[in-house]
């Protein structure tokens, strides 16, 4: 069902950019993660084969190395309100990893216009330093509309980094706090980010994201917010003791730092490599790896369903008749689209 004799094959200037990839090149990089973003479906079909085509020479090599896991790399979701120095933290923590030989990427989701669908995708712009830098990758994807803090690619997007000898990847989420879940399912550890503040301003993010962070760092600790730092440490902390650990092997942890004065963020990675440790010898790691492959194959089905019913000339004729009953209150949205849903099944036999 998935071997090689599929009924397309790669065009030239995929083939280009799919041994680009492999050979560490960051254009064909930026190149392919375009095509894996377009919504044109001969590009879709284009984007699939590269992306199959640099994961079988991935697993070659790893199965070369006796490392047929592939966690060789890592995944580092940064998630927060906005305020909270997102991007001037990943700058710091990005440098001082290549400092120590790594190679970064960051992949950044904007938000999207709901009217224009437009994005501003200025992650790039506020990490001047770090998107400059040959061992790093600052590529912003715009959220279009998906919910849940991440885009609808951001997981063949990290694919590609990874493939491009990455073995670091950054995931920055789009910003609008605690409904930023998505990124658990894409990043192997979320650490959540957050302004000095206490009390009221901490019940935003008590649920949700707060109940799948693995790391929460208080950051802009520094000048005359130091003593807002401490106080929102404590009250992160109590926090934390009413929800429920959801690893058998990890406790969430509450640090603080400056990304302005780069003062602590060392040991926020220390601490973040002691988690990877530890769940990569618990073997917890791996699991969470394939649970998120499920989790995207979902995500990509409902995304192409609904891509394929828009595209749908009888069914959009449909709609447009629906739609007047729908706003006068004769039919309810749940009757209206069970009746699309018919249709749309029905004229695909």
């Amino acid at each position: 069902m998935f071997g090689d004799n599929h009924p397309l094959r790669m065009t030239e200037k995929t083939q280009m950019l799919a041994d680009g990839i492999l050979k560490r090149d960051r254009r064909s990089l930026s190149r392919a993660i375009t095509l894996v973003e377009s919504h044109k479906k001969e590009h879709s079909k284009q984007a699939e084969l590269l992306i199959d085509y640099v994961l079988s020479r991935r697993r070659g090599q790893a199965m070369r190395k006796k490392d047929q896991d592939l966690l060789s790399t890592f995944r580092l979701g940064i998630a927060g309100p906005p305020g909270a120095g997102k991007s001037t933290f990943i700058e710091a923590l990005g440098l001082m990893l290549i400092e120590r030989g790594h190679r970064v990427a960051v992949v950044a989701v904007d938000p999207s216009s709901k009217r224009t669908g437009g994005s501003i995708l200025g992650d790039k712009t506020r990490m001047t330093y770090l998107s400059r830098t040959l061992d790093a990758f600052v590529r912003p994807s715009p959220s279009s509309g998906i919910l849940g803090g991440l885009a609808e690619h951001t997981n063949d997007v990290i694919l590609l980094c990874e493939s491009a000898g990455f073995d670091i990847v950054l995931i920055e989420t789009v910003g609008l706090g605690q409904s930023e879940v998505a990124v658990d399912d894409a990043a192997d550890m979320c650490l959540l980010l957050l302004p000095p503040a206490g009390g009221d301003d901490l019940q935003g993010v008590k649920k949700g994201i707060m109940e799948i962070a693995d790391l929460v760092v208080i950051n802009k600790a520094d000048g005359e917010l130091k003593t807002a730092a401490q106080h929102a440490t404590a009250s992160v902390r109590h926090a934390l003791q009413l929800i429920r650990p959801r690893s058998l092997n990890w406790t969430p942890k509450v640090m603080r730092c400056s990304s302005l004065f780069n003062s602590g963020i060392d040991k926020v990675w220390d601490k973040v490599d002691e988690y990877r440790r530890t769940m990569l010898e618990s073997g917890e790691l791996g699991n969470k790896r394939k649970e998120q492959n499920h989790s995207w194959m979902l995500r990509q089905f409902h995304e192409q369903i609904m891509r394929e019913a828009r595209r749908h000339p009888s069914l959009q004729k449909t709609m447009t008749q629906i739609d007047s009953a729908l706003v006068g209150g004769y039919v309810t949205p749940r009757r209206a689209a069970g009746e699309l849903l018919k249709q749309f099944l029905e004229d695909k036999e």
